[in-house]
């Protein structure tokens, strides 16, 4: 763990009302980070994700995966993934985001970002086959990014950076009121993996 990661009170919400985001700070030291980062690069059956928007098919280039306890489907921006079994290294790292948060998970979706340019739009992971007001664990490996809350009503907005190997939690009513997106940046040329633990409803 970073040394001044101790200074970062996982208790704090950084959300003003409607919802609560937790940012642990970087749960890892740089070579713990670094080898998750880079046997999640390998491992992962990683593929370019889908999305049907306006009727249109749209092929991505960031890369995604679904992995879960069991072949659950999940369905955004009108297309279906079906989860693969677990790796050594996701029940691992599940395990561990289940400790700090203080929650469980049954299903993880990943995201990888080659660099700046790839980002993600205004949404919410409000989708009826998600637990409501469930938690939302994210792990970032690689790339540091912004990551952007706005309210759905007053469009007020909060912004923080994610770390390297840091954790960060979306609970309560979080998805019900507020967006979040990875806005996309010139600055950053690295590349940056997410993973988002969350519970599908059974």
């Amino acid at each position: 763990m970073d040394l001044f990661s101790t200074l970062i009170d996982p208790t704090f919400n950084w959300l003003p009302n409607d919802g609560v985001v937790n940012y642990y700070g970087p749960i890892f030291n740089y070579i713990k980070a670094q080898f998750y980062y880079d046997i999640l690069l390998k491992t992962i059956e990683w593929k370019n994700d889908e999305a049907i928007i306006f009727n249109k098919h749209i092929i991505t280039k960031r890369k995604a995966a679904w992995y879960g306890d069991s072949n659950y489907a999940y369905t955004y921006s009108n297309a279906t993934k079906y989860a693969l079994p677990w790796t050594k290294e996701l029940l691992e790292l599940k395990a561990i985001a289940e400790k700090l948060t203080e929650a469980t998970y049954n299903s993880c979706l990943l995201n990888l970002y080659h660099d700046g340019d790839e980002g993600m739009a205004w949404h919410s992971d409000d989708e009826k086959t998600l637990e409501k007001n469930g938690a939302i664990a994210s792990l970032s490996f690689g790339a540091e990014r912004k990551f952007s809350f706005k309210h759905k009503q007053t469009k007020e907005t909060v912004s923080l950076v994610l770390e390297n190997g840091s954790l960060l939690v979306m609970k309560g009513a979080t998805q019900t009121n507020w967006l979040h997106r990875l806005p996309p940046t010139k600055k950053i040329h690295q590349p940056r993996v997410n993973l988002t633990f969350r519970t599908i409803r059974l």
